[in-house]
């Protein structure tokens, strides 16, 4: 069955970096994009990026253009979003997606 499960999320201060994993199972991974997603507290879930099969990055949110970068590697079934002067704002669960199937989120709290 088809499992997706997002990890390397915590407290960090404003300015400051993590990175994000989605590790993605029972499905031919290299062949499809995956999507990352964000919910900040009391909003809706939004697109934050897409990661296309060959690793291009498509459809950055605006408010995170020049500051996070998704990435993956197809040896390791795994999609990456490299996420850097991180601010308060970028507060959120962060999850992945491929079509209807979505993990169950890594919490991102950016703080000081």
């Amino acid at each position: 069955q088809v499992q997706l499960v997002e990890s390397g999320g915590g407290l960090v201060q404003p300015g400051g970096s993590l990175r994000l994993s989605c590790k993605a199972s029972g499905f031919s991974f290299s062949s499809y994009a995956m999507d990352w997603y964000r919910q900040p507290p009391g909003k809706e879930r939004e697109l934050v990026a897409t990661i296309t099969s060959f690793g291009t990055v498509t459809n950055y949110a605006d408010s995170v253009k020049g500051r996070f970068t998704g990435s993956r590697d197809n040896a390791k079934d795994t999609v990456y979003l490299q996420m850097d002067s991180l601010k308060p704002e970028d507060t959120a669960v962060y999850y992945c997606r491929w079509f209807a199937y979505w993990g169950r989120g890594t919490q991102v709290t950016v703080s000081s």
